[in-house]
């Protein structure tokens, strides 16, 4: 099987890397934009069991593999999976898999005619810990959920060159768990709640964006969701979600290595060893993401991760950035899909 990679920068990068160690995989194609960028994470993957070479152009590389990650800018996701389904490529998008809904739905529309398999590199939903919690929850263990409560701190801020068009804090940092937290409660969202301030740096402000939020979503059974979030966090990269319900309550994300102390005598207490970037903390997930797809290409699994799926988390993030803006609670379209 060969699998391409368009886009060789961070991301691209550790997908290579993920896929380079899989078993069964015949060759790895790299592609990207700027010269030199492809054959240079190429060059850090040798020796390797895959073998890996370069593409001159997205075209090319469409027409020399089996399924292909697109790990490009958010602005060019969707011109680059529409052109792999017209091509009739599976393909694995980073996220969110467009920058806006009418983009969005144009790609939903075109897999669905197509029948092309899209997986959206949501990568929480391929973390072992997480896909557990929902076992449980889906399967009624916790009972009752009461209330979800998810939080998502950086490390250190993103590049300021990034800000102007990252997509805004929601539709960046806050659709991981935009995603996340409808798919494990497995219910529609009826009411968005969004606030958020600029606290760690006035360039976000400048870009009209904040640096830390909070989201209150609500279900249509009354179970609460507050999300968290914040650019920075001095200790380290934490990210956490806890379910309380009337029989259990569960918490994932919490271990030696996050940057958390406690004041309780025999509590956590937070250590050099903290995780320092989204890479670090979610390794697993992220590499079991790829051997997902590879799975997804041969025919052998189904899609944890459909594109349209993605429909819910990019209208929670429209509807946090109405919500910010008004200062009000955002009622969701009735039969908007969890």
């Amino acid at each position: 099987m060969r699998i391409g990679i368009t886009g060789a920068g961070r991301i691209g990068a550790m997908h290579a890397r993920n896929l380079s160690l899989l078993p069964g995989l015949d060759e790895l194609v790299l592609h990207d934009p700027i010269s030199g960028r492809a054959q240079a994470v190429a060059t850090r993957l040798t020796p390797s069991t895959v073998r890996t070479r370069t593409a001159a152009s997205y075209p090319e590389l469409l027409a020399q593999v089996d399924g292909i990650v697109v790990a490009t800018p958010t602005t060019t996701h969707a011109d680059l999976v529409l052109l792999a389904v017209a091509a009739g490529v599976p393909t694995l998008c980073e996220k969110p898999a467009a920058d806006n809904e009418p983009a969005l739905r144009e790609m939903v529309d075109a897999v669905d005619r197509s029948g092309v398999e899209v997986l959206v590199g949501f990568q929480r939903r391929f973390d072992p810990p997480l896909v557990e919690m929902r076992r449980r929850v889906l399967a009624g263990e916790l009972g009752t959920v009461y209330h979800v409560r998810a939080l998502g701190q950086d490390h250190e801020p993103p590049d300021l060159g990034f800000i102007p068009t990252s997509g805004g804090m929601f539709r960046d940092l806050f659709i991981h768990d935009l995603d996340a937290i409808p798919w494990l409660v497995d219910e529609p969202v009826v009411e968005v709640y969004a606030t958020g301030s600029v606290l760690v740096d006035q360039a976000f402000a400048a870009s009209g964006d904040v640096d830390t939020a909070v989201v209150l979503l609500r279900f249509a059974s009354g179970t609460l969701a507050t999300l968290t979030g914040g650019r920075r966090d001095g200790l380290g990269y934490d990210h956490r979600i806890e379910v309380i319900g009337s029989r259990d309550a569960l918490v994932v994300g919490l271990d030696d290595r996050t940057p958390l102390t406690s004041l309780q005598p025999s509590g956590p207490v937070s250590r050099p060893e903290a995780y320092r970037g989204f890479s670090e903390r979610f390794a697993v997930a992220y590499a079991a993401e790829v051997a997902t797809f590879v799975e997804v290409v041969a025919g052998r699994a189904g899609n944890p991760s459909p594109v349209r799926d993605s429909l819910v988390s990019v209208g929670l993030a429209g509807a946090c950035e109405r919500s910010r803006a008004a200062g009000m609670p955002v009622r969701m379209p009735v039969g908007m899909a969890a």
